[in-house]
């Protein structure tokens, strides 16, 4: 399916719908675990997966402000296909980031109109997948972690390292590439139905012109701004699960829990302590979603600059992110610990799933340590360095 409108308030619904469809049968998913493929179906169904791609190669050429949005909505019904959502809309854009002029034009296109799903496993600190020459090709050898969603995926984005060679290599497979096994062992306590099992590579070819990049100038710091919007990304897989956690206990709430017996009230919403739960909440998630936004504004504007962004514009970007991801973090740690407390013993039992949204946030936050984004924030406040280009950061 292909959108026929490019009008926000357009894939904002269908994401809307999406969510409320997916909404319906999460706890069931999440306690099957397994390989999400009724919901990588669903995505290619909704027209959704060509949405960050520019008009002029057939996408739908929405903002990153709008799309972050979308992973948010997604992710307040699962988060698992939250972060999958959000990983392929960072993937679609790598070619245009990370890539040759030619590979920028080709991926947009072939994701537009092939209806195409990306995942990866690009985490450059597992070093033990080695890429060796082959004439003027290359070979695969080893194995690699956390390959979300890869076993669905039309392009698969992997990093690789190259014995003598300090930088990594970065690359794109298609699915049909011969000598890929997924081993299937994910098996973590939150973000279930995400399937980052880790994959098995047997003589793997990869051609010349699947290598991504360099790009040009050597020195474009564009290059680098690709990990500044995943960690954004997951900012809104953050919120979105947070804000599902929300949702969920507040209808509880209205519905099924009873006052204690020395509030002097007869309903659950009326209880003081109730009340003032649920103020916190309100008033946390407001700050942390306000935050987030103002961030995506930031990155939207460094996006158009594309290439002649500065090291300092991106620097203070990535400062911006880091607050949003830390604040985020603390916010939605805190509220899907604390539902509990205002729904009520009955609120643990299992058909609810209401342990999900924190399985879920515990999981995804434990990406990347909130400690060095904090660090970085307090370098810069104090002494007005920017922080060091990583991956991360």
């Amino acid at each position: 399916m292909v959108l026929n409108t490019t009008q926000p308030k357009d894939y904002i619904d269908i994401a809307e719908a999406l969510s409320k469809e997916l909404a319906q049968t999460a706890v069931e998913r999440d306690i099957q675990a397994g390989v999400p493929e009724a919901e990588i179906n669903k995505l290619r169904e909704s027209g959704l997966l060509s949405l960050i791609v520019p008009k002029q190669y057939g996408g739908i050429g929405a903002t990153w402000i709008d799309a972050l949005k979308v992973v948010r909505k997604l992710s307040k019904a699962d988060g698992s296909i939250g972060q999958l959502y959000g990983n392929h809309l960072n993937l679609t854009a790598l070619g245009h980031v990370s890539g040759t002029p030619e590979q920028k034009e080709k991926y947009y296109r072939e994701t537009a109109r092939n209806n195409l799903f990306w995942a990866n496993a690009i985490n450059t600190r597992d070093t033990r997948l080695k890429i060796t020459p082959d004439g003027e090709n290359y070979r695969l050898h080893g194995v690699k972690s956390f390959a979300t969603g890869v076993a669905l995926a039309d392009l698969r984005v992997f990093s690789a390292v190259q014995d003598g060679v300090e930088i990594p290599f970065f690359f794109v497979i298609p699915k049909d590439r011969e000598g890929l096994v997924s081993n299937q062992d994910w098996d973590n306590f939150g973000q279930r139905r995400t399937d980052s099992s880790s994959f098995t590579f047997n003589n793997v070819l990869v051609y010349k012109d699947e290598i991504l990049g360099p790009p040009s100038p050597p020195d474009n710091i564009f290059a680098t701004f690709l990990g500044i919007i995943a960690q954004l990304t997951k900012v809104n897989v953050y919120l979105g699960i947070t804000k599902g956690a929300f949702a969920a206990a507040r209808e509880y709430t209205q519905t099924n829990t009873k006052p204690w017996i020395t509030s002097g009230v007869k309903s659950a919403t009326q209880d003081p302590y109730i009340l003032h739960h649920y103020g916190e909440f309100w008033v946390e998630l407001q700050a942390a979603i306000g935050l987030a936004d103002k961030a995506a504004q930031q990155v939207q504007a460094a996006w158009e600059k594309d290439v002649a962004l500065t090291p300092e514009e991106r620097g203070e970007v990535a400062i911006a992110v880091s607050a949003a991801k830390a604040l985020a973090t603390r916010v939605g740690i805190d509220i899907t610990n604390r539902i509990f407390e205002v729904t009520g013993t009955r609120a643990t039992a299992t058909k609810y799933g209401f342990d999900r949204y924190w399985r879920d946030l515990r999981t995804f936050t434990l990406h990347d340590p909130v400690d060095y984004k904090l660090k970085d924030i307090g370098n810069w406040v104090l002494n007005k360095e920017l922080p060091v280009v990583t991956q991360y950061s």
